[in-house]
């Protein structure tokens, strides 16, 4: 029998930890037998009572028949030694991140296994190659990998590596399917589809921070209000905790031979030498009072208005957008429509990539009266609304802008002059970084984008966003951010910048 033809019936599952019991989890519930192994039997134990309970309270809340939830525990076997797995037509490993260790295991399960078993690897951030060669039959070995907690998180990344038999991965696909999740292959690249693409916000949002240009909580706001995420980078960073996501920030940067896109922030580094790790540390970029995340208050909006705005005329599109705000407002606002500002006019720029200082000196603009306004998101469809200053923009024109963007009702957040704004350069970050997976040819476009819907919950996938927004519009923001800083950590995609010239979408396959 070939792999082609092998019928999964029976999973052993080493390891018993959160990952082990969840895809135990959803193996039972999808009829699979299940043989757990842990090297330590007390584990595997307190492993069946935690599925009980679990089992127990879904059918309690109607989620489950009660008779369902009896059968799945039932197929669910203790196994007392590595040994009690030799019927089995998949092995997953979900143990301890250290490559001799897994390696190791896959050997010694080589010589207890029948011919055609799969032998499937939970890591996160291992190479599959690696760990297949240390087996005799490396083609028989493929990632398969899960995300915490298994039950809710839908999606699973198949991982072919480079001696790896597609049969393998094609059963694994179907075995995915079988147990509720979604699968999406990738081949055996750091950080596979999930953790490469989520490099963006949390990398850049560190930057960011590191640049002094906002604090932790404000750039969380303006990219949950203003760009639309679930949740900003520190509030994920403290929900996964640092002691997880700074090692792995730290293998796939090295992995990629110091790749400029991936370098890690010293933030985290500090933070977690000081054990300020996140939510389950009752610290970490944010405090935790009985598990509630303690926010910061912002300040109220000031209330002097400008008596006359002059707006850069550089785009149509985003004056337009500015002008649409202030008759929103009924602020009683002159427009001042000079081809220059008046002296008493509050200057507003709509820089894309740049900076307020760039677009004030390309403009010839007195700095002190400069504002800019973030418009890649709809200023009047947005929650949140930000404005940044040159370094030599004073207080009243400062709040003056404030209060203006603010007069009908939505919050702005005001920050230092930064390439890119917040919302701008995250975006661009990210939509890149999905770009660059395409050209690597890692994942399919539409792998891509479903991975990272469903792995990280971004409204939409790197492509659609790009897509959604214009790649050209994404393209004009890594240049010019490139431009003023020379950080090669921005230079476009070349899948990004093809497309964007010939006017194709993002998620475009070459014929």
């Amino acid at each position: 029998m070939s792999l082609r033809d092998l019928k999964i019936e029976t999973i052993g599952i080493v390891g018993s930890g959160a990952m082990g019991r969840g895809i135990a989890q959803i193996a039972a519930t999808g009829g699979l037998t299940v043989r757990l192994f842990d090297t330590n039997p007390q584990a595997v134990g307190a492993a069946r009572d935690y599925l009980s309970d679990t089992l127990n309270k879904l059918a309690a809340k109607g989620k489950l028949q009660e008779a369902d939830a009896h059968a799945a525990l039932a197929r669910v076997h203790a196994a007392g030694d590595v040994s009690e797995l030799s019927d089995c037509d998949v092995v997953i490993e979900a143990i301890v991140e250290k490559l001799d260790v897994k390696r190791e295991l896959f050997r010694e399960l080589e010589a207890v296994v029948g011919g055609e078993c799969v032998l499937a690897s939970n890591t996160s951030s291992l190479s599959i190659t690696a760990i297949a060669a240390g087996c005799a039959r490396p083609e028989r070995v493929a990632g398969f990998h899960f995300f915490n907690p298994v039950p809710l998180m839908k999606v699973v990344e198949v991982i072919d590596g480079l001696r790896g038999d597609p049969a393998a991965g094609d059963a694994l696909m179907d075995l995915a399917r079988r147990m509720g999740h979604t699968p999406v292959r990738a081949k055996d690249m750091p950080g596979f589809i999930v953790n490469h693409a989520g490099r963006g916000m949390n990398t850049e949002g560190l930057r960011i921070a590191s640049e002094g240009v906002a604090s932790f909580a404000d750039i969380d706001r303006i990219l949950r209000e203003q760009a639309g995420f679930r949740l900003g980078p520190f509030e994920l960073l403290d929900l996964t905790a640092l002691d997880v996501s700074h090692p792995v920030m730290e293998s796939i940067y090295h992995q990629f031979y110091e790749e400029p896109r991936f370098t890690p922030s010293p933030i985290t580094g500090t933070r977690l030498a000081g054990g300020l790790i996140g939510r389950k540390a009752g610290e970490g970029f944010y405090k935790y009072v009985d598990g509630k995340q303690q926010v910061p208050g912002e300040a109220p909006a000031p209330s002097t208005l400008p008596r006359r705005v002059w707006i850069s005329r550089t785009s149509h599109a985003a004056r337009e957008q500015v002008l649409k705000v202030i008759a929103k407002s009924d602020a009683a606002v002159t427009i001042d429509t000079g081809n220059t500002p008046a002296p008493d006019s509050l200057i507003v720029v709509t820089p894309l990539g740049h900076d307020a200082t760039t677009a004030a000196v390309a403009e010839n603009l007195d700095p002190a009266r400069v504002v800019a306004i973030d418009t890649l998101f709809a200023l009047d469809t947005v929650a949140r609304r930000t404005i940044m200053t040159t370094p030599a923009t004073t207080r009243a024109s400062r709040d003056a802008a404030h209060a203006l963007f603010a007069a009908d009702g939505v919050p702005v957040t005001v920050i230092r002059d930064s390439t890119g704004f917040v919302a701008q350069r995250v975006v661009a970050t990210i939509v890149n970084i999905g770009c660059d997976i395409a050209q690597k040819q890692i994942a399919t476009p539409e792998d891509i984008d479903l991975a990272v819907t469903l792995g990280l919950g971004y409204p939409h996938g790197p492509l659609a966003l790009g897509d959604t927004l214009g790649a050209k519009t994404i393209l004009t923001i890594l240049r010019n951010i490139h431009d003023v800083l020379g950080d090669p950590r921005y230079r476009p995609s070349p899948w990004l910048a093809r497309r964007a010239q010939l006017g194709l979408s993002l998620t475009h396959r070459e014929n």
